[in-house]
């Protein structure tokens, strides 16, 4: 089971490492996401400088590279430390991905897919944060945060299981952190709404 456990963390890394938007953009031959809009890996600003279309698979992509190594290894039903582990391995493979030079994205969809493969009542628990959060406030990236940060306890009300609710505050701190330009702008009131415009590119 141990080696099975490894075996299945570097395969959730390595499928982690396929950043959807740089291979979207590449294959609809639209500039590069690391250097155009926000100059953020991910759907919102494929959104930005592409359209629904693109945004919709570099979303699509990032969820499944998160959901699939989990469901796998409840497939395979490792131990909760195995499965959690699997898990970090997905969301740290989209953030420092092998392929793209370990400049990647901030990890919200991946983080979504990995949650909700390892309990679907938490991962709709975070969905609905994240939709009611903003709906309120307009903001994406601080919808992103409130839920991330709120998963750790949906993790400990559904699951019951000490490793993987470590892993998602792991996973939490790591987001927030890697959101920190995001915070500043919200502090400062210059983070871009959803559906309006800014002149500072925002992501979230």
């Amino acid at each position: 089971m141990l080696i099975l456990s490894l075996a299945l963390t570097v395969v959730a890394y390595l499928l982690g490492s396929l950043s959807a938007a740089i291979v979207v953009c590449r294959l609809l031959r639209l500039p590069d996401p690391r250097s155009a809009g926000s100059r953020n890996p991910g759907a919102t600003n494929v959104l930005r400088i592409g359209g629904k279309w693109p945004a919709f698979l570099t979303l699509a992509g990032d969820l499944l590279k998160g959901v699939l190594p989990v469901l796998a290894a409840h497939a395979l039903h490792l131990p909760p430390w195995g499965l959690a582990a699997v898990m970090f391995a997905a969301f740290l493979g989209h953030l420092y991905p092998l392929y793209f030079g370990f400049a990647g994205g901030k990890g919200v969809a991946t983080t979504l897919g990995v949650v909700l493969a390892m309990s679907p009542p938490v991962g709709l628990a975070a969905c609905l944060t994240w939709l009611a959060t903003a709906a309120i406030t307009r903001y994406s990236s601080l919808a992103a945060l409130v839920a991330v940060g709120l998963t750790p306890i949906y993790t400990a009300l559904w699951t019951r299981q000490p490793a993987l609710v470590l892993t998602t505050l792991l996973i939490a701190a790591i987001l927030t952190w890697r959101h920190r330009e995001n915070i500043a702008r919200l502090r400062a009131g210059t983070e871009s709404r959803i559906g309006r415009k800014s002149a500072t590119p925002s992501t979230p």
